[in-house]
């Protein structure tokens, strides 16, 4: 009997000690080595402008962990090789939408939105009414999961009333994530992401579904174009200046030389007046002469 029990418990031992053995084979082959995350940072930074620090290894290592282990990778060095040899740049796409934030909500940082209703909106609607021109060109870069746009597709809904079909207005809204831009268009969020909404809003422009979630109407939705494009891209597609532009908290993911780059792109294509409104954490390069500072993260393009 003794015996016995020393034979079990030996097996017992030898069997934890395979298994230990087994997951710490396993974990390594998940583990985000110096060089790759390197190679990987600097990818990343030529492909998108997103530019990772030392001290994000361990979430970029989280986040990528998903794709290999759901993929037909068996480690990290595989799953580089193969995003320096895809043409397709899918698995590329991939990897950015993983990694990227996306967390935002209606009214974030609703100073910007007022100031928007009151102000910003009020004067350029003026001055085009001037031009006698109908067509009024608001982007909405970096919109994540649509929360952003459709704040401003509302408001925009609320100040022309019933004369909105007059207009040649709307909102385009782009991002880098395919997989945001896919939830932006279905339009449906879970209860604590609309609770900012004043209920006066919510009710005339949500709907509220069995499951709980409330889901942005179609007169809203319609209104709303969404496409993926990339902030770094060396050429923006667009044929108009827009009137105001929200690119509002992706500027802190770039380093300097990236976000001069882009505040010029946008200056390009902002109109002499229009409006320019970053993230209340951002602010643009002062030797920038062509924008005005209006109040905290707003900026005005100076008329020619």
């Amino acid at each position: 009997m003794s015996n016995n029990k020393t034979e079990s418990s030996y097996t017992d031992k030898k069997s934890t000690g395979f298994h230990h053995l087994k997951n710490q084979l396993e974990t390594s082959k998940f583990r985000l080595r110096k060089s790759e995350f390197e190679m990987i940072k600097t990818l990343v930074k030529d492909q998108f402008g997103i530019n990772f620090d030392d001290q994000k290894i361990g979430l970029v290592e989280n986040r990528i962990q998903r794709i290999i282990r759901s993929g037909d990778f068996g480690n990290f060095a595989d799953f580089i090789r193969y995003l320096e040899k895809d043409t397709t740049k899918r698995q590329l796409s991939d990897l950015v939408d993983c990694l990227s934030t996306n967390h935002t909500y209606f009214f974030r940082e609703k100073s910007h939105f007022d100031f928007f209703f009151s102000k910003a909106l009020p004067e350029v609607v003026a001055t085009l009414q001037k031009n006698n021109t109908w067509d009024l060109r608001i982007w909405c870069a970096a919109c994540a999961t649509g929360e952003e746009a459709y704040t401003l597709q509302m408001l925009l809904m609320e100040y022309f009333g019933n004369k909105y079909p007059f207009w040649n207005a709307g909102i385009l809204a782009t991002d880098i994530s395919s997989q945001a831009l896919d939830f932006a268009r279905k339009g449906i969020y879970s209860a604590d992401r609309v609770g900012m909404i004043p209920k006066s809003l919510k009710e005339k422009y949500l709907t509220r579904l069995p499951t709980g979630d409330w889901k942005v109407i179609d007169k809203i939705r319609r209104e709303v174009t969404f496409r993926r494009f990339n902030l770094v891209n060396k050429r923006f597609p667009f044929k108009n200046q827009f009137h105001i532009i929200f690119c509002r908290n992706v500027m802190i993911y770039f380093d300097i030389p990236t976000r001069r780059n882009l505040v010029e792109e946008i200056n390009t294509w902002t109109t002499p007046g229009g409006y320019f409104f970053t993230g209340c954490s951002e602010s643009i390069d002062r030797s920038i002469k062509t924008f005005e500072h209006v109040i905290p993260a707003v900026y005005k393009k100076v008329p020619c």
